[in-house]
């Protein structure tokens, strides 16, 4: 259970302000110069740098390491924010490397979430309402506009802009300096301004721990998605008759890229 910080003040350097009603937990610690708001939950054995401000409706959970400067749960860069009792939401063992920025939701009861094991680079900027899986990778000085999801076990290129929206699917790889203005397909690896799926994302796949067969699968699902002889509408139909779940969640994603509301389509081949 998280205490109040008062508990914690051996671990908390005398020149961080911890505001009264922030809960850290008693084995966490507090840098230099680090500001804390009211609202703020800090979970078990996490370490602040120096100059670390995290503000808002913030709730952060075990064993993660947040380097200095980086701003956490402030106000969203959105002109229809209002003031709402929105969140943010991180998880266990991330690192969130110098000067990242992640911004709260922007409606009352919304929240900006990011799981477990992720990495974050230096500069990287989280907005409003993204939600970030479970052991994504995030390189330098990519921005994330609002709304945007990432799926487990993704790879981020770095100095890429991400539009807002758009959903990048589980092990994809986005190369480095790549615009994302529509969503990226799971396993895929994405590079390019235009972006474009330059190929299946085979050693990612198999770092994973994924059995040959289901690489084997993947690689056909690959070869129907990005045939001339198919439409996308028709490609994504075929891939009915693979039954291997990563398929399935593969033809799901594109099918709901296609057709959910508010998506904007999945990023075409290279041919």
């Amino acid at each position: 259970m998280p205490v109040s910080h008062a508990s914690s003040a051996p671990l908390i350097h005398p020149t961080a302000i911890v505001a009264p009603g922030a809960q850290v937990h008693p084995t966490t610690r507090i840098g230099p110069y680090s500001v804390i708001g009211d609202r703020v939950k800090i979970g078990a054995e996490c370490e602040l740098g120096a100059h670390v401000v995290i503000d808002g409706l913030t709730e952060i959970g075990d064993h993660n390491v947040i380097f200095p400067g980086a701003a956490i749960g402030l106000e969203p860069q959105d002109l229809k924010y209002n003031g709402a009792a929105s969140m943010v939401k991180i998880g266990n063992h991330n690192r969130i490397r110098e000067y990242v920025t992640i911004n709260r939701a922007t409606n009352a009861g919304e929240s900006t979430v990011i799981g477990d094991y992720c990495l974050l680079m230096a500069y990287v900027h989280v907005a409003h309402n993204c939600n970030i899986a479970d052991r994504v990778i995030i390189t330098n000085s990519v921005a994330l506009a609002g709304h945007v999801t990432i799926e487990t076990q993704a790879r981020i290129g770095g100095i890429v802009g991400i539009h807002q929206f758009t959903h990048i699917g589980r092990l994809a790889m986005v190369g480095g300096m790549t615009r994302i203005d529509r969503d990226v397909p799971p396993f895929m690896i994405v590079e390019g301004n235009p972006s474009r799926v330059r190929a299946i994302n085979r050693i990612g796949i198999e770092r994973a721990g994924i059995e040959p067969d289901t690489l084997k699968q993947l690689k056909q699902a690959f070869r129907i998605l990005y045939s001339k002889d198919f439409t996308l509408k028709d490609a994504i139909a075929k891939l009915e008759m693979i039954s291997d779940p990563h398929v399935q969640h593969l033809r799901g994603f594109l099918a709901a890229s296609t057709t959910g509301e508010k998506r904007r389509g999945p990023i075409p081949g290279k041919s």
